[in-house]
């Protein structure tokens, strides 16, 4: 194995961090460079027109690869220097065969979904979800003839194993099957925990010949608080403009899992075109060389906050993922599931959405923007601004109160921040 693909030093595994310093980059290929180059190309030169006719029979699924056989370079749309060696390195965090990173975080969603399903078929999936995904699976996806059902997170597993089975036995009357469970956990923006392992079980106990598939949203807490394909899961999908790119600066997003399923989804990707560009590629791999510290910073300062908050009398509830206000189910789950609670938060406050809207008016550290997993804090009001299409019975459903702010933690100074938020309370 070449050197620069090994991932022990002796005995030693080596961890993530260490790996994404080097791995799946030789400099020897780029003139030394100690970082790899942006490859901004669209094309790329065969030395012989045998090279080319074996890549493209890869490329285009005509057969299966060799266990040594480099993927050839063919064309930006199908492959790159930077995005191969990309994800590679994101495949090491999750611990899957295979990473592909998108254009965006719903063109990972959207591409894997379609290459999933066929008209007659249902995909259940938990709410709230972001909400480019509810309008794919509620809009979007039933014109082709797939159905799409929700169940709200709030209601526990219980609820989720009905509802699966619920679903299976609908698909079975139009001749399809339930194709796709998919959980967003934690929720956003209540950080209601979703037991993946749990779901595992359920679906895989389907009287369904071939099992669903369970995706999962990892955006929240992954790649180091929550690793879903370790718990079970087929596919972990990433909006990977939020924690991994980290710098708002990008957009992005990421699928990643076994072999087989990963084949399905590229293929898609390859017709749909949805593959990232060399520069967003290169972007991100520069993100990915901070990541555990930034996300470990992050996720301290965000301790202290709702900590404080929780002391706070100006303060109703502080939703963290399985944090103290949380269920004991809740609870029970964070601590099978998830290594950690991020660093996006949730406040309830007393009163309304002019309360709400008072005390995000007087940040001034805070920047009021949606997003999250940036560098810098963020404040963002869900019921009006990424939440408002969902009608009051769905709010209220999701826990989603005119009265609820959503935080995005960064990494500037703690007792900055806390200062911001405390003046910022005193507007109330």
């Amino acid at each position: 194995m070449n050197r620069h693909r090994q991932r022990v030093l002796g005995d030693r595994t080596l961890a993530p961090e260490t790996l994404m310093m080097g791995y799946g980059y030789d400099p020897a290929l780029s003139e030394g460079a100690i970082k790899a180059p942006l490859f901004q190309a669209s094309t790329f030169v065969f030395k012989s027109a045998e090279d080319g006719k074996r890549f493209f029979e890869v490329a285009y699924g005509l057969r299966q690869r060799d266990p040594d056989e480099a993927l050839g370079l063919i064309y930006s749309r199908i492959n790159n220097p930077n995005l191969e060696i990309l994800e590679d390195r994101l495949a090491v965090w999750d611990k899957a065969d295979k990473a592909l990173v998108f254009s965006s975080g719903m063109a990972a969603i959207s591409t894997a979904m379609l290459a999933l399903v066929r008209p007659g078929d249902v995909i259940l999936y938990t709410a709230p979800a972001y909400g480019g995904t509810e309008y794919l699976f509620d809009r979007i996806l039933p014109r082709y003839g797939v159905k799409a059902i929700s169940v709200p997170a709030a209601e526990g597993a219980d609820a989720l194993d009905a509802a699966m089975l619920a679903a299976a036995a609908q698909a079975k009357t139009t001749g399809g099957r339930l194709a796709a469970v998919y959980l967003e956990t934690p929720a956003n923006p209540t950080n209601q925990l979703v037991d993946i392992a749990r779901a595992v079980s359920g679906a895989r106990a389907l009287d369904q010949a071939e099992p669903p598939v369970i995706a999962v949203d990892n955006t929240f807490l992954g790649p180091l608080w929550q690793s879903p394909l370790e718990l079970g899961a087929d596919l972990v999908l990433y909006s990977l403009t939020k924690y991994v790119g980290g710098h708002s600066d990008l957009i992005a997003g990421g699928c990643l899992g076994g072999a087989e399923i990963m084949a399905r989804v590229g293929e898609m990707r390859t017709i749909c075109g949805t593959t990232a560009d060399p520069h967003t590629a290169w972007l991100l791999l520069r993100s990915l060389e901070t990541l555990h510290i930034r996300m470990e910073r992050a996720q301290e300062n965000a301790l202290v906050l709702a900590e404080r908050l929780r002391a706070d009398p100006r303060v109703s509830a502080v939703l963290t993922a399985g944090g103290p206000d949380a269920s004991p189910e809740q609870r029970t789950i964070f601590e099978a599931q998830c290594k950690g609670s991020g660093s996006t938060f949730s406040l309830e406050l007393p009163g309304g959405e002019a309360e709400a809207f008072r005390m995000l008016n007087a940040l001034r550290l805070f920047k009021l923007a949606v997003s999250l997993g940036g560098a810098e804090s963020l404040a963002s009001h869900p019921s009006s601004m990424t939440h408002s299409d969902y009608t009051p019975e769905a709010k209220a459903r999701s826990g989603i109160g005119d009265n609820l702010v959503r935080l995005s933690v960064g990494i500037e100074n703690v007792e900055d921040l806390w200062a911001d938020l405390d003046q910022a309370l005193s507007a109330i």
